[in-house]
């Protein structure tokens, strides 16, 4: 692929955004400097941040949460919970649908100021909501529609954050640049776990199903305000820049969701596929996974946090080394190693995790290595698809959609099945079963590492490109 040849040709500097002259060059018409991407991958990323902070707190603190605030026995209470954690991810193509084009339209910048703010109010929210005790079915009522709000606002955070993300990185080094915008997820992730288990270990479990639970939610203010002040400072992408200037000089070649459905539905489509072996496998792994150990295989809440905090922050350390491979040898590649590798082994490493502690600790890990080269090329793969004038809407209509149905709904459908079938390897099977849709989709998609973002609405790029 004649876009490929020069993806290693970059300074020692990774951040180095120098573009080589020439209409060959691979790094776009608009070089930006170091400390300019270094701003870029900050914004980005707290906004990623602020995001999952709010899905590590609910998570972890599901068993405070749906005791404070939902009636019944612990199990139906916890079930409870659970739907309406998926409640949130029904309202993101709403989302998606309103966010994207506008973020194509006014610009990224406006977008995602919009959304941490929407975001991070609601996350704060939660924590002030009064227990059933006192207000009964309003408490749950008040949850379902600040989950709805958080929904509303995660349809254009994380698509317009990734795209920000790859339109600010150079072509040569966009998995590189992209995986921190994962590190954020499971920074944010982790600092949501890490802050429920130290209260919990503080507090006692009395205190936190009193009052305790709420402190975490509290925090997110701040978060959002941090990333706000951040992305404030920002400009919009050169990319988007550039584009704009074309769209002013030639209005009929502006997109908009005609052009992006009628013209690139098999990209969404191959998207779709992708994100739901993303997602299927992210949701059951990190934000089911303490209700999963706790319930399921018998360890205390203490125990139940402390396994995927140690597998994330394994994860963490080794994202940008997944992401640099990814500019090297290409984003195929490694989702393919992923999907096979999950496939293969999910069952016997969840059979590892439930004879106790130690191997719950090494069979995560081990699961979160086998995903992490998923996880890393995200922000690289996908914002490569669709061309400037469509992509953050084209990102969030397939990211959203297939989300919402597959990725927010797995804990509350794995908690439902074992219920019904007795069977504690069912989220190993779902895990599964999203890998093989992931991979009929990964025939149909084009390698794009080193790919030029600025020529994407140029050419279409070949459509069996298999590495």
């Amino acid at each position: 692929m004649p876009w490929i040849a020069n993806r290693t040709d970059s300074s020692r500097n990774p951040l180095s955004t120098s573009a080589p002259s020439g209409p060959g060059s691979t790094e776009g018409t608009a070089a930006v400097s170091a400390s300019t991407l270094r701003r870029a991958i900050g914004a980005s990323a707290m906004g990623n941040a602020t995001e999952w902070f709010d899905y590590g707190i609910y998570a972890y603190g599901v068993t405070y949460l749906s005791a404070a605030l939902f009636p019944g026995s612990t199990d139906e209470a916890t079930l409870f919970a659970l739907a309406t954690f998926a409640i949130s991810f029904l309202v993101r193509p709403l989302g998606g649908l309103f966010w994207g084009p506008l973020g194509d339209t006014l610009g990224r910048k406006s977008v995602l100021a919009l959304t941490i703010l929407m975001m991070s109010g609601a996350t704060l929210c939660v924590g002030l909501i009064p227990s059933y005790d006192s207000i009964g079915f309003w408490a749950p009522t008040l949850l379902v529609v600040l989950r709805m709000i958080q929904g509303f606002s995660t349809g254009g955070e994380y698509g317009g954050a990734a795209t920000f993300m790859a339109e600010y990185a150079p072509d040569s080094r966009r998995g590189w640049c992209g995986s921190f915008l994962e590190f954020g997820t499971l920074a944010g992730f982790s600092a949501g776990a890490l802050l429920m288990l130290g209260f919990s270990l503080a507090l006692g479990d009395d205190a936190m199903h009193a009052w305790g639970w709420r402190i975490p939610f509290l925090v997110a203010a701040p978060m959002g305000l941090i990333g706000l002040y951040l992305r404030s400072k920002m400009e919009d992408t050169p990319v988007f820049r550039e584009a704009s200037a074309e769209a002013a000089a030639h209005p009929a070649s502006t997109g908009g969701l005609n052009e992006l459905i009628g013209g690139y539905w098999r990209e969404l489509l191959v998207m779709s596929g992708l994100v739901i072996a993303l997602n299927v496998v992210n949701y059951t792994l990190l934000s089911y996974m303490p209700t999963y150990l706790q319930r399921r295989l018998g360890l205390s809440p203490n125990e139940a946090l402390v396994v995927p905090i140690v597998g994330m922050l394994f994860m963490m350390v080794l994202l940008p080394f997944a992401g640099a491979l990814s500019d090297r040898v290409g984003r195929k590649p490694l989702w393919w190693a992923s999907l096979v590798g999950l496939f293969v082994l999910v069952v016997p490493l969840y059979q590892l995790m439930a004879t106790g502690m130690t191997g719950a600790i090494i069979g995560f890990a081990l699961l979160g290595v086998l995903y992490v080269p998923q996880l890393a090329t995200i922000s690289a793969t996908f914002p490569a698809m669709f061309p400037t004038r469509v992509r953050f809407a084209g990102f969030a209509l397939a990211y959203n959609v297939a989300t919402s149905l597959f990725g927010g709904t797995a804990p509350a459908l794995n908690s439902g099945l074992i219920r019904m079938t007795g069977d504690e390897l069912v989220p190993a099977y779902y895990m599964m079963g999203a890998c093989v849709v992931g991979a009929i989709a990964l025939i149909f998609l084009a390698e794009t590492a080193g790919a030029s973002l600025h020529d994407v609405g140029r050419r279409r790029l070949p459509r069996h490109a298999v590495r």
